[in-house]
């Protein structure tokens, strides 16, 4: 029984490598003959790392408490920190003038 479990699991493998490289195969084929110009596409796409609900949730519950103690000073100052400046929204009014 865990032979063919075995088994299973190195076709899922080969098929997974075989179709990686195929992948991968189109994707060179495509970026040498794209145009002059014209961006090479990435071989590998980042995808972003699943994070853990629990901590997810006690990171908001951190900032929320945070911003009742302290209000939004704590954002002031990581923008100052990177020499960033905050945008104040402007109140456009729409019609004639």
């Amino acid at each position: 029984m865990e032979k063919q479990f075995l088994v299973k699991a190195y076709e899922n493998k080969v098929v997974s490598d075989s179709c990686l490289l195929s992948a991968a195969v189109a994707n060179a084929v495509g970026n040498v003959l794209r145009k002059k110009g014209k961006k090479p596409r990435a071989l590998w796409k980042k995808k972003p790392r699943q994070g853990d609900m629990q901590e997810r949730r006690d990171l908001v519950q951190r900032v929320t408490q945070m911003q009742r103690s302290e209000g939004n000073a704590w954002v002031q100052a990581i923008y100052r920190a990177n020499g960033m400046h905050i945008r104040k929204e402007e109140v456009v009014q729409r019609g004639r003038a």
